[in-house]
């Protein structure tokens, strides 16, 4: 194993921790909606976004403890958007991460519903950020803003109405950086950030936090559109070959996959050229740039 993979495990496994810690119980009433938010929250996945706020804060001087109600929260607001994005009225998707959807699961109402209720208990933990010992309760509300602003209109939710409105367009590669900027890319950049700025960071470090951070999120979403067009079912876990279908705004289809897959690796480079000269250890984040590169699935 890797030291990234090693790193990437114990990481995974306290943010598993500590969602089992924050998650309402699926015996506590209303009992079938508790149910729909732990069938999509521990449903496993990579946790690479609260991963990168922990690894943020460290490379800042902070600790996985002072930042883990915001990496919680971060993977709170991330899965209550697959589960929104996965409905019939978005982008219908019958499987995520190798298990049927929420909504076939548990309903259309009931999907709702518990990306509603996630949405609600991640702003909650971001506020409880403040109390916890060693945390300025400044930072944290700091901190909670950056990522309402990534989640909200000018962030992820703005980014998907933009890719519901572009099916079956023709697109150029300006509209595609639109809607990824948005959809993707800014709640990565925010994890990032959340994390520098709860640990203390400056202002200088914090700027390139913030390019490191855009730069990890574009690629994140240009080689999530490759894998679209060649990857594999199994190892993704869910659809491929969708985007094409749909119609959908990505880089193969503004750029060529050939181009795309040649863009990627230039955000890789700007995301590892961001954190150059840094007082602090980076290494993990340098790594986890050629990591979403290289990811399969």
């Amino acid at each position: 194993m890797s030291r990234l993979d090693a790193y990437l495990e114990e990481k995974r496994l306290a943010v598993e921790k500590a969602l089992l810690r924050f998650l309402p119980g699926e015996s506590e009433p209303p009992a079938r909606l508790n149910q729909a938010i732990r069938y999509s929250v521990l449903a496993g996945g990579k946790r690479i976004r609260p991963i990168l706020a922990i690894a943020a804060a460290e490379a800042c001087g902070g600790t996985e403890d002072r930042v883990m109600h915001a990496a919680s929260a971060l993977e709170m607001i991330h899965t209550y958007s697959l589960i929104h994005d996965d409905l019939p009225c978005m982008d219908d998707d019958d499987l995520r991460r190798g298990r049927p959807t929420n909504h076939k699961v548990f309903g259309e109402a009931m999907a709702v519903l518990a990306g509603d209720a996630l949405q609600a208990l991640a702003f909650r933990l971001l506020a409880e950020n403040a109390k916890v010992p060693g945390v300025n309760p400044a930072a944290a509300a700091e901190a909670a803003a950056v990522v309402a602003e990534a989640a909200g209109s000018r962030g992820m939710v703005g980014g998907q109405a933009a890719d519901i409105m572009a099916e079956g367009r023709r697109v150029e590669e300006a509209d595609v950086v639109f809607i990824h900027q948005r959809k993707t890319e800014a709640l990565i950049r925010a994890s990032v950030l959340a994390g520098a700025i709860i640990s203390g960071a400056d202002s200088h470090v914090r700027q390139r936090m913030s390019d490191y951070g855009g730069n990890l999120g574009l690629l994140f979403q240009v080689v999530d559109d490759i894998l679209n067009v060649e990857g594999d079912v199994l190892r993704m876990g869910k659809s491929v070959g969708s985007d094409e279908a749909r119609g959908k705004a990505t880089y193969p289809a503004a750029v060529g996959l050939d181009e795309a897959k040649r863009r990627a690796g230039q955000l890789a480079s700007r995301a590892r050229d961001s954190l150059a000269g840094l007082p602090g250890k980076t290494d993990v984040l340098a790594d986890l740039a050629d990591f979403v590169l290289k990811r399969e699935s």
